[in-house]
């Protein structure tokens, strides 16, 4: 049996019933709908709590929270693990015996076998556990390497509470909500809170490949790894892969058919998302190609053909042989979302692709209750336009003083993005299809601001930043900068593109992109699995060469190899664009009098988090059409919806 749920529990001093850890629970409803259960240590103070979404038989054998064997150990845990099956037959072969068909049985006999981390180290999946070791008073908090699943903890009145998500927080005795302005800081920069930092005061997120060990009731913890990307890249340049092209296109595609094989298991529904590019189209390909009837695909397409990909989804689904669902969404229909996402998403995030990932979310789940999805592609192979373009342009301007490279810069900056954008349209006509010019207003803008950096790793920070400078932005919000100053990567400065990758893997993937999914799936209760994740693919990708992954000016080289078996070519070669909304035009229609309100000036003075006169500068020259500032007020809007969201639940 395999399940999705929500995991709660917290550890304090003194007794307390069960009215509260059944509350908590509650909040994680939408996570797991089907079963919840209850447990606690009256001595000790620690309280367990489970929600359950059921995929494969629903039995009171794989109910939760769920004691050991050997009565050790207590665990309530989110996820999939999906080799357990291989871990049961070696743990039946070493005398243990099983009452039921769940993995998390598997996963707690594992834990007693070999302890938790050489148990960790076996698990292929995607999971967040808590662990209640009855002889040791100990509690242990794991999260999945790659970051898919997610946890927080923190502290409440000297009660140690932990959760899968924020939201049965606000319901502990004593939470004061108070917000964390440096989290705030690095949100308006990245368009997420960045880990292990949380928007409240006193919470955090463990990181990926990460164990917490939790002693005296909360007083002592320490946080330690199990596995890194850091580690990963370092084995990758020690031991390369040293086959031929062809050796390595088998291999890649050998681990990617296993991993979405062992995706597929289920009983219920199952499907895809299918955007038609790179990733998801492998994705479904390999599903389909293992499959024995239709694989169920699901699409969003919108009326503003700019943004629209359904066609280019609905071709690939059509080749490959898929049931495939499409929906078409209007403005309407996707503002009409916009209220429910700072609830969905508990803490500010920005990401406004967020939007059609739910929509797609919603759509599947009224045929499926999994869905597999193609994220990964780009953090791994080198996927991002930035991982193309910004070592050649650095190579090429690196070495100039910087004083030419801001005059370069201001020269750029003093046509509007959407002067560049007119001005290519007519490069366009006499040279049709040499620049994609949807976004090319923006991506000058960039450039402009590139250009002046003093370092790859300053060009790659502009890149991934929204606010240059929140914390000038933020009041009394001082930016932290631990993920800037990161040991590990600079190992990789003398290859910039890889440097990025792996700044993309450790934060932007888990922070954003897996967030973005995590949130609204799991807000329509369905599971999303992400094979191209498999820790064992990541592995193998780092080591690639570069020039496996970026060729030709194009990156996903080696992955496109891996489709070219299944799609033909000119289905999927094309721009990038994935699932997009047109927030800028709509900041200036249907959503002004929405977004005036969040912005309105008295009202950010009296709020006191944010100085307001570089926010409605930008707002001015927005509206004017001067500048497209959509990235930027989407930050600040969507905090602003979830602090008027927070403060009522609060109160």
């Amino acid at each position: 049996m395999k399940i999705m749920c929500g995991i709660v529990g917290f550890w304090h001093n003194g007794r307390c019933d069960d009215s509260l850890i059944r509350s908590m629970a509650a909040e994680l409803h939408h996570r797991g709908p089907d079963d919840e259960g209850y447990w606690r240590d009256e001595n000790a103070g620690i309280q367990l709590g489970h929600r359950r979404l059921a995929i494969i038989d629903l039995t009171p054998a794989g109910h939760q929270p769920m004691r050991s064997v050997c009565g050790r150990y207590v665990i309530v845990y989110n996820g999939e693990v999906y080799n357990y099956l291989s871990i049961r037959r070696e743990l039946t072969r070493l005398g243990c015996s099983f009452t039921g068909g769940s993995d998390t049985e598997v996963i707690v006999a594992a834990i007693s076998q070999w302890g938790l981390v050489a148990a960790l180290e076996r698990f292929v999946g995607m999971f967040a556990l808590a662990l209640w070791d009855l002889e040791t008073r100990k509690l242990y908090l794991a999260r999945d390497r790659i970051g898919i699943k997610p946890l927080y903890f923190g502290w409440i009145n000297r009660s140690f509470v932990f959760a899968s998500e924020l939201k049965p927080f606000l319901v502990f005795p004593g939470f004061v909500g108070e917000i964390n302005r440096e989290a705030l800081a690095l949100y308006l920069r990245h368009n997420c809170v960045s880990a292990p930092q949380a928007i409240y005061q006193g919470i955090e997120k463990l990181l990926p490949g990460h164990i917490a060990i939790v002693e005296k009731k909360g007083e002592r913890i320490e946080k330690r790894p199990y596995w890194t990307a850091t580690d990963v890249v370092l084995n990758g340049i020690e031991n390369p892969f040293g086959g031929t092209e062809q050796e390595a296109l088998e291999q890649l595609e050998s681990l990617l058919l296993d991993a979405v094989s062992c995706r597929m298991i289920a009983d219920v529904p199952l499907g895809a998302f299918l955007s038609g590019g790179i990733d998801s189209s492998t994705v479904v390909a390999l599903m389909q190609a293992q499959s024995n009837r239709p694989t169920k695909t699901f699409s969003i397409g919108n009326t503003v053909e700019t943004f629209d990909e359904a066609k280019d989804a609905a071709l690939v689904a059509q080749h490959l042989g898929t049931e495939h669902t499409e929906l078409y969404v209007t403005p309407g229909q996707a503002l009409e979302i916009i209220p429910c996402l700072p609830e969905m998403y508990d803490e500010p995030f920005a990401d406004s692709s967020q939007i059609p990932t739910f929509l797609v979310s919603r759509l599947a789940r009224q045929d499926v209750t999994v869905a597999l999805s193609g994220d990964g592609g780009d953090e791994l192979f080198g996927g991002y336009n930035r991982h193309v373009w910004a070592p050649r342009i650095w190579n090429r301007i690196g070495g100039y003083p910087q004083f030419l490279r801001k005059g370069l810069s201001t020269a750029i900056g003093c046509l509007s993005p959407k002067s560049w954008d007119a001005f290519f349209q007519k490069i366009n006509r006499l040279f049709p299809g040499r620049f994609d010019h949807r976004t090319i207003g923006y991506k000058m803008q960039k450039l402009a601001e590139v250009l002046s950096a003093d370092s790859a790793a300053e060009m790659y920070k502009i890149l991934t930043s929204h606010w240059r400078n929140p914390s000038a932005l933020v009041l009394e919000g001082e930016e932290p900068t631990e993920m800037w100053s990161d040991s590990g990567s600079k190992m990789l400065m003398d290859d910039f593109a890889h440097y990025m990758m792996l700044k993309d893997l450790m934060t932007y993937l888990p922070d954003d992109i897996l967030t973005k999914v995590d949130r609204a799936s799991m807000g329509v209760s369905l599971e999303a699995r992400v094979p191209i994740l498999d820790h064992r693919v990541v592995e193998f990708a780092w080591r690639l060469p570069l020039d496996m992954k970026i060729r030709n000016g194009q990156g996903k080289w080696i992955l496109r190899q891996v489709l070219d078996r299944y799609v033909p070519k000119e289905l999927v070669d094309r721009p990038k664009s994935g699932f997009a909304i047109p927030i800028d035009s709509w900041l200036r229609g249907p959503l002004r009098d929405w977004a005036e309100t969040l912005l309105d000036e008295s009202k950010l003075r009296q709020e006191g988090f944010f100085n307001p006169k570089p926010i409605r500068k930008k707002w001015a020259e927005h509206l004017s059409g001067k500048r497209n500032w959509a990235y930027h007020l989407w930050n600040v809007l969507m905090f602003q919806a979830w602090l008027e969201m927070q403060r009522s639940d609060i109160l």
